[in-house]
């Protein structure tokens, strides 16, 4: 090979590699371009941001934001206004549970109470009949003295009605009979306790007839006789013969008569209540039973 053919054969042989590494480099950035086309970037966008921020700007509130957070908070108000609302009327219905129940005990308690005393006025008026029936018969007199002292100390004796007002006193001054939601509960309530003070009226007239009596007591019989029948535990005992009385004055025996049947009379006004009470509280118990379910 001539010097000629070496001189230029490198140089062909460089122009051939420049091509080539031309040819790469345009398909290389080809493919990036295509690349960058798949992905919709563009490079050359000078507006493109590497971050996009997905919340909006905060705008001016219109009315309606302000309409809808009122309603969110009008509600979140008035529902708790409900649940305590719904509290308070639990607690109180298991307040007025818990006072008719009480009452209930009261009552069932009153019976007893008012059975033994219905028993011992019907004993006393018992009595009076037969003492007043003697000193209006002169002719029995003689013979029924010993009856006379006895009956005279027992017949006009009362125990004062204790019943057990309790819970009552609690509703009517606590300002709690409101708890009682029922009317005709609370009407049904009222209407026994209503008829207390007619028999305290009537133990009171009773004290004061008895006060009259003991004054007359006292000058026909023999207060000695009196403490003898006395037995143990404050009980009366009959005597065993038939003493003479202090006096046997026509007219001073028809006025201690005239008061005795005074407090026969009293006494049969308190018999009368006592049963009234009896009988309505019976009836008040057997309504609360069934009402509300007391046992």
């Amino acid at each position: 090979m001539s010097d000629e053919n070496k001189n230029i054969e490198p140089e062909e042989q460089s122009a051939e590699n420049v091509s080539a590494e031309e040819t790469a480099m345009h398909e290389a950035e080809t493919v990036a371009s295509e690349q960058l086309s798949t992905l919709n970037l563009n490079p050359s966008d000078p507006d493109m941001e590497v971050h996009h921020h997905t919340h909006a700007g905060h705008g001016k509130k219109t009315w309606k934001d302000y309409f809808w957070e009122f309603l969110m908070l009008f509600l979140a108000v008035f529902c708790g206004f409900l649940a305590e609302y719904q509290l308070e009327h639990v607690i109180e219905h298991q307040r007025e549970k818990q006072y008719l129940q009480s009452l209930y005990a009261d009552l069932k308690s009153d019976q007893e109470v008012l059975s033994i005393h219905i028993e011992q006025v019907k004993s006393g008026l018992g009595m009076m009949d037969s003492m007043i029936s003697i000193l209006n018969t002169p002719a029995q007199l003689s013979n029924n003295t010993a009856n006379l002292y006895f009956f005279a100390r027992l017949a006009p004796r009362i125990r004062p009605l204790s019943t057990n007002t309790r819970t009552f006193e609690q509703l009517k001054n606590s300002g709690n009979f409101r708890l009682i939601r029922d009317i005709n509960t609370s009407n049904r309530v009222m209407s026994y306790y209503e008829k207390f003070p007619q028999t305290r009226l009537l133990e009171t007239i009773n004290e004061t007839e008895f006060t009259e009596y003991k004054k007359l007591a006292a000058k026909i019989f023999d207060p000695i006789l009196f403490l003898s029948s006395e037995g143990k535990n404050d009980e009366i005992q009959r005597l065993n013969y038939n003493p003479p009385l202090r006096t046997t004055d026509k007219e001073l025996l028809q006025q201690f008569s005239v008061f005795a049947v005074y407090m026969h009379g009293t006494k049969k006004g308190i018999l009368t209540n006592d049963e009234t009470l009896k009988a309505t509280g019976a009836e008040l118990i057997e309504y609360l039973q069934k009402e509300y379910h007391l046992d």
